[in-house]
């Protein structure tokens, strides 16, 4: 092989692959970001509702139904909301400006129904429609004695819910979301600073534990360049080093780290039908470092293990409960 930098190369092109599936996710919750009100609930407006009442700003921010707001005085109706016999919420109501509010509080925040509350700061959801609401006013015009005709005239016909923006559902999305969406763009700026720079990519800093990885990395692509003892569609063996290079991954071991190699098959069906057997090359180094190189023939995987058994004699070969036990051993010994 004349090609230079074999490996750096394949480095970029393995990261290259995998800057693709974050992208895609960050371009897939934009698009939901637009359909649905996500950044209303992950970041929630501040509304005075002394300027504008809660159905004048859901007509106006129709797409923006979370807000953070504070109310001056809250009265518990003595109505609670619940779901298989556990409490959802408990109801409330408000007067803002002239409108007189029904507000859904979770327990923590209204202590488990206290009679009334001041001063209160709430995020929540702003709801014209809601399954309990009729009920809850027939409720409350039986206790008034009014008509249920005069109590919707009272009350606004939105109503804010608490545990819809700060509700274990609800909080568990938020958190799925800003940790998906960090994720992906921690993983997005490290792809892209092993894209330009290789050499501080995972495997090349794992040579660290047997030196300088820069001038491993150096020597592995001089003699990858020059003549691979041994070559296969992604494995090469070089003088000193075992290299990998496939869509599973890039590994660089020196082969006098390499403490026990051995092959794991498996069988691939569909159904009924059985219709492949690809095999797993796994090898255990000096320093805890352990390699596996899926999908790979029979053939392969044999000459593999055949001529490193032979430029290391101490490389134990094959699986088996003796070869395990003397490769932790020796392993431990290494690390001494």
């Amino acid at each position: 092989m004349n090609e230079k930098n074999y490996i750096q190369k394949k480095i970029k092109m393995y990261y290259s692959k995998r800057i693709l599936s974050p992208i895609v996710f960050l371009l897939a919750v934009m698009v939901l970001f637009v359909l649905f009100p996500i950044r209303s609930l992950l970041f929630p407006e501040e509304v005075d509702f002394t300027e504008i009442s809660p159905a004048e700003y859901i007509e106006e921010h129709s797409h923006d139904p979370y807000i953070t707001a504070d109310f001056d005085n809250l009265y518990f109706t003595g109505y609670r909301e619940t779901f298989m016999s556990q409490t959802i919420g408990y109801y409330y109501y408000t007067m803002t400006g002239d409108e007189c509010v029904i507000i859904l509080l979770t327990a923590q925040t209204c202590e488990d129904g206290v009679p009334t509350m001041e001063d209160v700061h709430l995020r929540a959801r702003l709801m014209k429609e809601k399954a309990t609401r009729e009920d809850l006013l027939a409720a409350l015009a039986g206790d008034l004695s009014w008509t249920s005709t005069g109590i919707e005239n009272e009350i606004s016909e939105v109503m804010l819910s608490e545990p819809d923006i700060d509700g274990v559902p609800a909080i568990s999305f938020r958190a799925v979301v800003l940790l998906g969406i960090g994720f992906a763009v921690l993983s997005i700026l490290f792809y892209a600073m092993w894209i330009l720079f290789p050499i501080l990519s995972p495997p090349i800093r794992r040579l660290s534990v047997y030196g300088r990885p820069g001038l491993i990395l150096a020597e592995a692509e001089e003699e990858l360049s020059t003549l691979p003892q041994l070559a296969t569609e992604d494995i090469f063996i070089t003088e000193h080093y075992f290299i990998e290079t496939s869509d599973y991954g890039v590994a660089v071991v020196p082969i006098s780290q390499i403490i026990w190699i051995y092959k794991y098959s498996t069988l691939h069906k569909f159904l009924w039908v059985h219709f492949a057997i690809s095999y797993t090359l796994h090898i255990s180094a000096g320093k805890h470092q352990y390699i596996r190189c899926p999908k790979n023939t029979k053939t392969d995987i044999d000459g593999i293990m055949d001529y490193l058994a032979e430029a290391n004699h101490d490389i134990l070969v094959g699986f088996s409960e003796e070869n395990r036990r003397l490769a932790n051993t020796r392993a431990r010994w290494m690390k001494g």
